[in-house]
Protein backbone atom coordinates (compact mmCIF):
# COMPACT_ATOMS: atom_id res chain seq x y z
CA UNK A 1 0.00 0.00 0.00
CA UNK A 2 0.97 3.34 -0.43
CA UNK A 3 0.05 6.06 1.75
CA UNK A 4 -2.11 9.23 0.87
CA UNK A 5 -0.90 12.72 0.20
CA UNK A 6 -2.18 14.03 3.71
CA UNK A 7 -1.53 10.72 5.22
CA UNK A 8 0.45 12.61 8.07
CA UNK A 9 -2.22 14.92 8.55
CA UNK A 10 -3.51 14.31 12.55
CA UNK A 11 -6.55 14.00 12.40
CA UNK A 12 -5.76 10.43 10.60
CA UNK A 13 -4.01 9.14 13.22
CA UNK A 14 -7.48 9.55 15.31
CA UNK A 15 -8.56 7.07 12.88
CA UNK A 16 -6.22 4.74 12.84
CA UNK A 17 -5.96 3.97 16.68
CA UNK A 18 -9.90 2.91 16.11
CA UNK A 19 -9.67 0.79 13.38
CA UNK A 20 -11.93 -2.23 14.34
CA UNK A 21 -10.16 -5.82 14.27
CA UNK A 22 -12.67 -6.92 11.92
CA UNK A 23 -14.40 -5.26 9.04
CA UNK A 24 -17.06 -7.56 7.32
CA UNK A 25 -15.58 -10.95 8.98
CA UNK A 26 -12.46 -9.82 7.56
CA UNK A 27 -9.23 -9.99 10.49
CA UNK A 28 -7.32 -6.87 10.09
CA UNK A 29 -3.96 -7.33 8.71
CA UNK A 30 -0.51 -4.87 9.41
CA UNK A 31 0.30 -2.69 6.72
CA UNK A 32 3.52 -0.86 5.67
CA UNK A 33 1.94 2.72 4.90
CA UNK A 34 1.09 5.26 7.14
CA UNK A 35 -2.44 6.29 7.61
CA UNK A 36 -4.23 2.57 6.29
CA UNK A 37 -5.65 -0.33 6.94
CA UNK A 38 -6.23 -4.17 5.17
CA UNK A 39 -8.58 -6.55 6.18
CA UNK A 40 -8.53 -10.30 5.06
CA UNK A 41 -5.74 -12.30 3.94
CA UNK A 42 -5.40 -11.58 0.88
CA UNK A 43 -6.80 -8.18 1.41
CA UNK A 44 -10.48 -7.45 0.33
CA UNK A 45 -10.80 -4.39 2.33
CA UNK A 46 -8.44 -1.44 2.16
CA UNK A 47 -8.41 2.14 3.86
CA UNK A 48 -6.57 4.97 3.22
CA UNK A 49 -7.26 8.31 5.31
CA UNK A 50 -5.50 11.83 3.92
CA UNK A 51 -7.02 11.70 0.17
CA UNK A 52 -7.94 14.90 -1.57
CA UNK A 53 -11.43 15.13 -0.59
CA UNK A 54 -13.73 15.13 -3.90
CA UNK A 55 -15.95 18.07 -4.59
CA UNK A 56 -19.77 18.09 -5.54
CA UNK A 57 -19.84 15.10 -7.56
CA UNK A 58 -23.20 12.91 -9.47
CA UNK A 59 -21.86 9.53 -7.93
CA UNK A 60 -24.44 7.91 -5.69
CA UNK A 61 -24.22 8.97 -2.17
CA UNK A 62 -25.49 6.65 0.93
CA UNK A 63 -25.78 8.08 4.37
CA UNK A 64 -25.04 5.07 6.99
CA UNK A 65 -24.62 6.21 10.23
CA UNK A 66 -24.55 9.08 10.20
CA UNK A 67 -21.72 9.32 7.72
CA UNK A 68 -22.05 10.13 3.57
CA UNK A 69 -20.51 7.41 1.54
CA UNK A 70 -20.39 8.28 -2.27
CA UNK A 71 -20.09 5.02 -4.04
CA UNK A 72 -17.83 4.82 -7.21
CA UNK A 73 -18.48 1.38 -9.30
CA UNK A 74 -16.35 2.53 -12.60
CA UNK A 75 -13.93 -0.34 -11.26
CA UNK A 76 -16.34 -3.01 -10.23
CA UNK A 77 -16.35 -6.04 -8.98
CA UNK A 78 -13.85 -3.05 -6.76
CA UNK A 79 -16.13 -0.46 -5.31
CA UNK A 80 -14.63 3.11 -3.60
CA UNK A 81 -16.71 3.95 -0.80
CA UNK A 82 -15.47 7.83 0.56
CA UNK A 83 -16.42 9.36 3.04
CA UNK A 84 -17.71 12.51 1.40
CA UNK A 85 -17.36 15.84 2.72
CA UNK A 86 -14.72 15.28 5.39
CA UNK A 87 -11.34 15.95 5.58
CA UNK A 88 -8.92 15.13 5.45
CA UNK A 89 -9.86 12.79 3.05
CA UNK A 90 -11.08 9.18 3.65
CA UNK A 91 -11.50 6.20 1.31
CA UNK A 92 -12.24 2.34 1.13
CA UNK A 93 -11.76 0.32 -1.42
CA UNK A 94 -13.39 -3.16 -1.34
CA UNK A 95 -13.05 -6.67 -3.56
CA UNK A 96 -17.10 -7.64 -3.93
CA UNK A 97 -15.79 -11.04 -4.87
CA UNK A 98 -14.53 -11.52 -1.20
CA UNK A 99 -16.21 -8.90 1.37
CA UNK A 100 -19.59 -6.75 1.22
CA UNK A 101 -19.22 -2.87 0.55
CA UNK A 102 -22.26 -2.59 2.90
CA UNK A 103 -20.84 -4.57 5.55
CA UNK A 104 -17.17 -2.31 5.13
CA UNK A 105 -19.28 1.21 5.44
CA UNK A 106 -21.29 0.18 8.44
CA UNK A 107 -18.10 -1.56 10.17
CA UNK A 108 -15.93 2.06 9.57
CA UNK A 109 -18.11 4.72 10.06
CA UNK A 110 -17.66 4.90 13.47
CA UNK A 111 -14.15 5.79 12.74
CA UNK A 112 -15.04 7.83 9.69
CA UNK A 113 -16.95 9.94 11.83
CA UNK A 114 -13.59 11.36 13.75
CA UNK A 115 -12.92 13.07 10.87
CA UNK A 116 -13.80 16.70 10.29
CA UNK A 117 -17.38 17.21 7.89
CA UNK A 118 -17.44 19.50 5.78
CA UNK A 119 -20.41 19.30 3.51
CA UNK A 120 -23.07 16.56 3.26
CA UNK A 121 -24.57 14.71 0.10
CA UNK A 122 -27.71 16.40 -0.95
CA UNK A 123 -30.27 15.86 -3.72
CA UNK A 124 -32.29 17.94 -6.42
CA UNK A 125 -34.64 18.24 -3.89
CA UNK A 126 -32.43 19.75 -1.49
CA UNK A 127 -31.37 22.57 -3.87
CA UNK A 128 -34.44 23.28 -5.83
CA UNK A 129 -38.08 24.48 -4.32
CA UNK A 130 -39.82 21.78 -5.89
CA UNK A 131 -43.73 22.01 -5.41
CA UNK A 132 -46.96 20.24 -6.76
CA UNK A 133 -49.88 22.12 -7.83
Amino acid sequence: MKPAVDAENPDCANVVVRLPKTVGGLEKRTTNAQSTGAWGDPAAVLLYCGIEPSGPTTDSCVNVNGVDWIIDESKAPLYRFEAYGRSPGLEVVVDSRKSSGTEAVVDLSAVAKELPQTRKCTSLSDTFDITKE
